[in-house]
């Protein structure tokens, strides 16, 4: 086990869901700096990271070690805590280190829907256009007049109206893709056809995802990782730090220091903010926190209150399977990073280890 307590310096079950989603807890701001500090950015191709300490921004000294214990009590392997987009807490451990690399799992859709927003931004495709445009007629067993009216922004928000009751919710084979609902009139958490948007992007670009993604994202903002193929699927495997610096892209809403990543503002407002009234708390592949009402994966139930409710309401997330998290705050100018083995529920995304971890997270910064 290792862990950085940063000095001013520079360092090279359904009921348990729906129980835990639907208490509350306010997040207390009274004492918190003016919020007003320019984000900082570390420098692309360099491992250096500023930091700040635990004391300098007022928080709760006392409850650092608690939170680390809980945390690593808990099968987290890497944890970071940003503020400002300045490290205030890096920690590792569980046999972890910070040139460990890590699945994202699901938390890699926020990844692709950025990267559909360049896309859309330089031209290449529109996401209200059909996605047969570009994966071509018969990707789906439907016919043609039912596959032109699913468009990409359909897969983006998870209402493309295909079966998710089939045998493999992976599968993108044409015989594993079947009409079930119109398009945009039921959210389901389907896998198959997010991962069809690599395809989609690959084709309106005209060169295969991973290399657009690299080049349009990646190399940008100085992540590491890459796309490694699981079957039907890729998933992306990174460092807790490159995790984070795309956390502080988002923070700063699309835009590395001074320069402009995504530019379409109205692609990255709509991304994390409410896309569809069918679930409130799913933007374009992103968690959204402070809703009245909430869908989870591999559910059709509807859920009343926050997603996370001892977090704060303006929250927006990158969530997988095995509680990878990516949070985004804006209201506190936070971007907090856990990865490691499931924390006890084995749940493909959200899961009550959230509301449990910003309990012990609020004791530190509140």
């Amino acid at each position: 086990m290792k862990y950085y307590i940063m000095k001013p310096i520079v360092y090279t079950s359904l009921l348990v869901l729906c129980l835990t989603f639907s208490c509350s807890s306010e997040v207390n701001n009274e004492h918190q700096p003016p919020n007003n500090t320019k984000l900082y950015f570390p420098t692309v191709n360099s491992d250096t990271w500023e930091t700040l300490t635990v004391s300098e921004l007022g928080w709760n000294e006392s409850e650092l070690q608690p939170l680390l214990s809980f945390v690593e009590s808990r099968g987290t392997k890497a944890f970071l805590i940003l503020k400002n987009g300045k490290i205030v807490v890096e920690w590792y451990g569980n046999g972890a280190d910070s040139n460990s690399n890590f699945p994202w799992n699901s938390a890699a859709k926020t990844l692709v829907a950025f990267t559909t927003g360049i896309a859309q931004d330089e031209g290449s495709l529109n996401i209200y256009e059909p996605s047969n445009t570009y994966l071509g007629n018969g990707w789906t067993s439907l016919t043609t007049q039912q596959e032109d009216i699913i468009t990409i922004w359909n897969h983006l928000t998870m209402t493309t109206g295909l079966d998710y009751s089939v045998p493999n919710n992976n599968c993108t084979d044409p015989e594993c893709l079947i009409y079930k609902n119109q398009p945009s009139s039921f959210w389901y958490y389907h896998n198959a056809t997010y991962t069809t948007l690599h395809d989609i992007v690959a084709g309106a670009v005209g060169t295969d995802f991973d290399s657009y993604f690299n080049d349009k994202l990646k190399s940008k903002i100085g992540m590491q990782g890459s796309w490694i193929p699981f079957g039907y699927f890729k998933l992306y495997y990174s460092n807790a730090r490159s995790m984070a610096r795309f956390g502080l892209l988002n923070l700063n809403k699309g835009v590395w220091d001074d320069t402009d990543i995504l530019n379409d503002k109205e692609f990255f407002n709509d991304m994390i903010n409410t896309s569809q009234n069918l679930n409130k708390a799913y933007g374009y592949l992103w968690w959204l926190n402070g809703k009245d009402s909430f869908r989870g994966p591999g559910l059709t139930l509807e859920f009343q209150g926050k997603l996370i409710p001892n977090a704060p309401n303006d929250l927006f997330a990158g969530l997988g399977k095995n509680d990878q998290k990516m949070y985004v705050v804006p209201s506190r100018k936070l971007v907090i990073i856990r990865m490691g083995d499931d924390a006890g529920e084995a749940l493909l995304g959200p899961s009550s280890f959230d509301n449990e971890l910003w309990r012990e997270i609020n004791k530190l910064i509140n």
